[in-house]
C-alpha cells in the first residue's frame, strides 16, 4: 500500500487492474491558458495571507477505538464502530500483491483480484453481480502491479449484513477462474492497456518511474500485453492458493457494527479457512540514480508537453516522513502551493502544476508535474527548476510553514469524519506496524516540523542535479529548449 499526498491521477480506463501506482497529482489538461504576465511583473516571493482563518492551536484529534481479535486460523480482525449511519464497509486485506508476481508474470496478482468476483464454485458471475446489486451494496477487488498487497472490499446496508457477507465470504473463498471468465477478462482489458498506454500522462508516468527504478519490480505501473494473453486459469489458481490464506490476510469492518455481534458470523463465514504457511517476500534494495536526466518521449505535432520532475523519496515508516509533507504541502500539494502560484498565477503557463509524495514498504517517489502548451515549454521547465532550487537553497518563510501545518492537520481532521479514511488510516496503522498512538499524535508530529527540517530533507531528495525529468511532446520543438538543463535522450512512443 502507498500512501499518497495530493490528489490521483484518475485513469480513463478505471477498472483496468485498479493499478495502484505512484500518483504524481492532478494533471490538468492544457489547452488555453491564460495570457502571461508582462515582462518585469512577477509575483514571485508573494505571500498568499487572509485567505482562510485559522485556529492559531493545533488541532486535537480524538479517535474512536478499534477492537481487535484473531481466528483460530490466524485471520486478524478489526472493528471500529460508528453507528451513525446504518451501512457498514469490510475490507480484506491479503498480505501479497504485485510485488510478489513471478518475473515472468508480472501483473498475475493484479489478474487474481480483478477475477476474484467472476465466479464462484456457488454463483455464476452474473449471479454475483446481480445479487450485490439487488442488496445496494458494492463489491471489488484490486492489487497493484508494485503493491505488497491485495484488496476486496464490499461495503453496503446494516440491514443486509448478512447476505452480503455470504457473497463476500464465497468471493474470497472460492473463485473458480474458469477459463471462460478468463478469456472474457482479457478480451475487456486488452484494449484497455492500449488505450491506457496512448495517453501522455501514462507514457510520462511509465518512463519516470523507469528512470527511477530501473528494473526493479516497483518501476511497473501497467502489465505487459503478452503476460496478459498467456495468463492461465492455472496461474491464477496458483497465486492465489499460495498467498489468499487467513494468516496472510486483515479484516477490517467499520460502521453501524460491533464485534461482540460480528464474531458468530465471521466465525461461520471464516473460521474455516485453512490456514498455511505463505511464501515470503524478498524486496531487492532500490538504488538512487547517481545523476540526473532528462528523456523526451515524441509526440510529433503535439500541442502540450506533459511534464513529470522527481526522484526517489523514502519507505513510510522514515523518519522524514513529516518534514517531506509538510514540504510537498509548500512545494505543489495544492493550488496555495509554489508551483501553482508560479505557474499559473504568476506566469500563466498552464492550468495547474502540482507535486505529490509516495510511500511504502518499498522506497517511493517525489515529484512535481503539469501540462503546458508546446510553445512556453522552455518557460515551464525554467519555472520548475527554480521552485527545484529555492526550496533547498532557501529556508521556507514562517507564514508558509504555519499555513502549510494548518492545511494539513484542517485536511486531516475532516477526513475523519469519513468512515472510509478511517478504516484506511486502521489498515496503515496495522500493515506499517506503526504505534497505536500513531494518528492520535499525527498533528503534533506535523506541528514540530521545522524551516530547518524542510530545507534539509529538500536537499537529501531534491538535488537538482540528480532530478529525472521526463517530457512528452514534440520532440522537434522541445528538445531545443531542454537541452539547456543538460543532454536530452529522445524516445519515440512505443
Amino acid at each position: 500500500m502507498k500512501v499518497i499526498i495530493r490528489k490521483k491521477i484518475i485513469l480513463c480506463a478505471a477498472a483496468l487492474f485498479c493499478i495502484a501506482a505512484f500518483n504524481l497529482g492532478s494533471v490538468h489538461a492544457q489547452t488555453n491558458p491564460s495570457a502571461t504576465q508582462p515582462a518585469g511583473q512577477s509575483l514571485k516571493g508573494v505571500q498568499l495571507k487572509g485567505k482562510v482563518p485559522v485556529n492559531g492551536e493545533t488541532l486535537k484529534i480524538n479517535l474512536p477505538q478499534a477492537q481487535e481479535t484473531t481466528l483460530s486460523n490466524g485471520l486478524r480482525v478489526v472493528v471500529l464502530e460508528n453507528p451513525k449511519v446504518p451501512t457498514f464497509s469490510m475490507q480484506l486485506v491479503v498480505l501479497s500483491g504485485g510485488l510478489n508476481d513471478p518475473a515472468e508474470k508480472r501483473g498475475l496478482a493484479s489478474f487474481t483480484a480483478g477475477l476474484l468476483r467472476e465466479g464462484t464454485a456457488k454463483r455464476s458471475s452474473r449471479e454475483i453481480a446481480e445479487q450485490i446489486e439487488s442488496l445496494g451494496a458494492s463489491l471489488n477487488a484490486n492489487a497493484g502491479l508494485s503493491s505488497f498487497s491485495s484488496v476486496i472490499n464490499v461495503s453496503g446496508l446494516k440491514s443486509n449484513f448478512d447476505q452480503t457477507l455470504g457473497i463476500f465470504a464465497d468471493v474470497v473463498r472460492n473463485p473458480q477462474f474458469s477459463a471462460d471468465e478468463v478469456e472474457k477478462y482479457k478480451n475487456r482489458n486488452l484494449p484497455q492497456i492500449q488505450f491506457v498506454r496512448s495517453q501522455s500522462q501514462i507514457l510520462a508516468q511509465e518512463k519516470f518511474y523507469q528512470s527511477i527504478y530501473g528494473s526493479h519490480p516497483a518501476g511497473l505501473i501497467l502489465p505487459s500485453p503478452e503476460v496478459l494473453k498467456n495468463i492461465t486459469s492455472a496461474d491464477l489458481a496458483k497465486f492465489y492458493s499460495a498467498y489468499y490464506r487467513p494468516n496472510n490476510s486483515l479484516l477490517v469492518i467499520t460502521g453501524d457494527v460491533n464485534l461482540k455481534e460480528l464474531m458468530p458470523k465471521l466465525q461461520a463465514a471464516f473460521g474455516d479457512w485453512q490456514k498455511a504457511e505463505v511464501p515470503q517476500l524478498s524486496i531487492p534494495p532500490v538504488s538512487v540514480p547517481d545523476k540526473g536526466h532528462i528523456f523526451v518521449i515524441d509526440r510529433p505535432g503535439s500541442v502540450q508537453t506533459t511534464f513529470i520532475i522527481g526522484n526517489l523519496s523514502i519507505e513510510r515508516t522514515d523518519p522524514d516522513y513529516f518534514p517531506l509533507v509538510v514540504m510537498n504541502q509548500i512545494f505543489g500539494a495544492a493550488p496555495s502551493s509554489r508551483l501553482f502560484t508560479n505557474l499559473r498565477e504568476d506566469k500563466g503557463l498552464t492550468y495547474g502544476a502540482y507535486s505529490g509524495l509516495s510511500t511504502g514498504k518499498v522506497t517511493g517517489a517525489f515529484a512535481a508535474n503539469s501540462e503546458v502548451r508546446t510553445a512556453v515549454t522552455g518557460d515551464a521547465m525554467r519555472e520548475f527548476m527554480y521552485e527545484f532550487k529555492r526550496i533547498g537553497e532557501e529556508k521556507v518563510t514562517s507564514q508558509e510553514l504555519e499555513n502549510a501545518k494548518h492545511a494539513i492537520v484542517g485536511s486531516f481532521a475532516l477526513s475523519l469524519e469519513q468512515p472510509a479514511n478511517l478504516q484506511q488510516y486502521i489498515i496503515q496503522q496495522k500493515i506499517f506496524n506503526l504505534p497505536g498512538n500513531y494518528w492520535k499524535n499525527y498533528p503534533q508530529q506535523i506541528a514540530a516540523v521545522s524551516a530547518e527540517d524542510i530545507q534539509r530533507v529538500a536537499q537529501k531528495y531534491l538535488d537538482p542535479a540528480k532530478l529525472q525529468i521526463v517530457a512528452v511532446g514534440d520532440a522537434a520543438v522541445i528538445r531545443q529548449m531542454l537541452e539547456k538543463y543538460g543532454a536530452v535522450e529522445v524516445t519515440t512512443q512505443k
